[in-house]
């Protein structure tokens, strides 16, 4: 079965992955809220919830990220997830060459294929 999504940035640790991807099974008319999403994988518990998106930065060599739940910050080689009120700090290895694992996909496409409530 093809995927119902492209991976555009893939982070992670032995704890989480985060990901933005890029919904391909929307209409064209769809809004870049509902095609583009950045979502938290909890590798203990198999949970993907999405981060809320609040606005960005980059430069040459750094990407920066503002979310409801924290801030990321990476490269082309890691990044630091810090998690609002500084709750948590984790620091994480970018992935964007590589094969997203079978058991994150699959968290994936059943994250977005759940009715919203």
């Amino acid at each position: 079965m093809k995927s119902s999504f492209i991976c555009l940035y893939h982070l992670e640790n032995a704890l989480l992955s985060i990901l933005e991807i890029k919904q391909t099974n929307l209409p064209i008319e769809a809004s870049k809220s509902d095609v583009y999403k950045w979502l938290c994988y909890n590798k203990s518990s198999g949970e993907v919830t999405q981060l809320i998106f609040n606005s960005s930065d980059s430069s040459e060599d750094i990407q920066e990220r503002y979310f409801e739940q924290g801030y990321l910050k990476f490269n082309q080689q890691s990044g630091t997830f810090i998690e609002k009120f500084n709750s948590a700090q984790h620091q994480l290895n970018n992935l964007i060459k590589t094969d997203i694992s079978n058991p994150l996909l699959a968290a994936v496409e059943d994250f977005l294929f759940l009715p919203k409530i």
